[in-house]
Parts: C-alpha cells; structure tokens; sequence
C-alpha cells in the first residue's frame, strides 16, 4: 500500500518552480497506486490531481486535494512487425530520457521530439509535438485507469482522439491516470527534416543522409538555442499554442501585417506563429513582477525568481488581451491552469 504523505512542497515539481504546496500525496509507481489513491479521495472527497514532470501545470496557489505524483518505470519492446516496433513505455518515465535511450539502442522515430520536458504519461494528454512530428504519429495505444469505471482500460488511437496538442484526455480532466504507452517506431529511419531549423543545419554541414542521431542533435542546439533550462530558469516551455485561422483570414492578416507567415495545413487553414504576433508587439523582457517573457523567445513565460501564480496568471492574460485587440486572434494557453 502506497504511503500518504502531508503538505508536501511542490516547487521541484512544478517546471515554473512556483513555491506552493500539496495538502497530501501519494507516489503511484503501479496500477493498484493508482487505483488506491482514487478510491481514497472518492471516499474523503478531496480534489485530485495527476502530477508527472509538472512541465505543462501552471498552479494558482496550493493544492488542498491529493496529488497523485507519478512515478512508475520501465521500457521494453513490445513486439515487431515488417515496419516497425511496438515499444511499451511506464509513464513515469521521463520523455527526452527516453528518446536517448531509444537512439541509443538504434529505435529511430522519437529524434524530432528530443528534449522536450515532461514525462511520457502527460505525452498523450498535450499530444506533444515539435520541427514536423506529433506523438499521434507515433501512437501505438495506452493502457490508463479510468476514475468514472474504476477499471484500466487499453486506449487505442481512435479512442484518444488526438488533435492539435489536444486529446480526449485534455477534454476530460482528472478522468484517465495514463499508466503506460506504447509507441510504434519505424524500423527503418525516415527523417523529417520539414522544419527550416533542421533543413538549413543539415544543408550548412553538408549532411544529405541524416541519422536519426543527427537530427536529435540538430534538435537539441536548436531547442537549446531558444527556450531556456527549467533548472536554471523556471518555465513551461510555450505557453501559447500557435492560432489556426482560415485561409481568407490569413490573407487579410497578411496584407495588414505583410511580415506575417503561416503554415497551410492539410484542410487548407493556416498555421499562425505565437511567437512571432507577441513579438511584434513588443512583448520580449516585460514583466510582471517576477514573471516575464523570456528575451529570446516569446512564447516563453519565465520565472525570474519568486514570480508568484498571481503574477504568471496576469502576465499571460494582459498578451492574451493585447494580442486580441492588435490582431483579432484570441490565443489559448497551453499549460494547465491549476
């Protein structure tokens, strides 16, 4: 039986280092953890919270329920055919740590999304994505204890209803605990090298065949380059996802805003940068507080020491609100709001 612990600090595990606190939590390192700690704030009446790397939470003050901190390991192949490799993966387990340890056993398919913080249970939740590859490309099908049935249930694509950074366990908070993953990697490597970030490096070093090895290493500098470490500056990596507006939109936008581009996507709307609406309006460096936008990277909230919830949560809402009434886009946050 898992032990429940009392006012735990939650700053080394929130990525934005916000100093707040758990009432109570309960490491889960198992399916029966899991189901433990649900059956046990059912019965109290508490809150519940699901808390991996914290990499995409941002808290508005202390937690008076249950977090259940998830801490289960483990990776192992699951099976092959033809094409590919079915690769079973704990939720625990951290993300970037297990896209090296894939390269590292010459598993390619995860290289584009190196680096990215998290752990792989919250993977499925933001159907993480980064320079052409999103995780539903990846998707194989999950295992996750459902809170409304009190059974685990294996979840296949279909049924995790990806879209852009969304899922069905996005439109259902605090429904699903994932507890496992499991991805399909090709067997052999096809890379992607879509983004301009990975094409130029490729092409100033001469690489026509790239390895899976190099574009994680393209990947890295690049992502290194422009976002800053959670361990020595607080943050949630982007804190804005990037607007989809309709073709007729985008060419309005771009006649008023001639520097302004976008990505055409397979139904014909385009994709808009975040980063480049807040920085043309003057965002980079300003703060609130200790909360600030990051000088390199607009996208970027950070916590330069101290910054309190209050503080992130009207940073974001006074760019939300300058945006609209600049371009008539409403951008939506990506980090949970807890």
């Amino acid at each position: 039986m898992p032990i429940l612990e009392h006012d735990v600090a939650l700053r080394e595990y929130n990525t934005l280092g916000l100093a707040v606190r758990a009432r109570r939590l309960v490491r889960c390192r198992s399916a029966a953890d899991v189901a433990w700690a649900v059956a046990l704030a059912r019965r109290e009446g508490w809150q519940r919270l699901v808390l991996g790397g914290g990499s995409n939470v941002v808290f508005t003050g202390d937690f008076a329920g249950l977090v259940l901190r998830m801490e289960s390991r483990g990776m192992a192949l699951a099976g092959r055919d033809a094409r590919s490799r079915l690769v079973r993966i704990a939720a625990g387990e951290d993300w970037h740590g297990v896209v090296m340890a894939t390269l590292a056993r010459g598993w390619p398919g995860l290289e584009n999304l190196a680096l990215i913080p998290g752990t792989v249970g919250a993977a499925p939740v933001q159907n993480i994505g980064a320079y052409g590859v999103e995780l539903e490309s990846r998707f194989e099908s999950l295992r996750a204890f459902d809170t409304q049935a009190g059974r685990v249930l294996q979840m296949d694509h279909g049924a995790c209803g990806f879209g852009y950074r969304d899922s069905v366990f996005k439109r259902n908070p605090g429904r699903f605990v994932i507890l496992e993953v499991t991805l399909r990697l090709p067997l052999v490597h096809a890379p992607v090298t879509t983004y301009a970030d990975v094409r130029d490096t490729l092409l100033a070093r001469g690489i026509t065949q790239p390895s899976a090895q190099d574009i994680a290493a393209i990947v890295i500098a690049a992502r290194r380059s422009k976002l800053p470490d959670p361990a020595l500056l607080g943050n949630v990596g982007s804190f804005f996802k990037n607007p989809i507006v309709s073709a007729a939109r985008m060419a309005a936008l771009q006649a008023a805003h001639p520097g302004l581009n976008g990505h055409i996507q397979a139904d014909g709307n385009f994709k808009l940068a975040a980063a480049w609406l807040i920085d043309q309006a003057g965002w980079k460096g300003r703060r609130v507080g200790a909360a600030a936008v990051h000088e390199r990277h607009a996208l970027v909230l950070v916590n330069r020491g101290g910054a309190t919830s209050d503080e992130v949560a009207r940073l974001a809402t006074t760019i939300r609100a300058d945006i609209r009434r600049r371009y008539a886009i409403d951008l939506e946050v990506e980090p949970v709001f807890v």
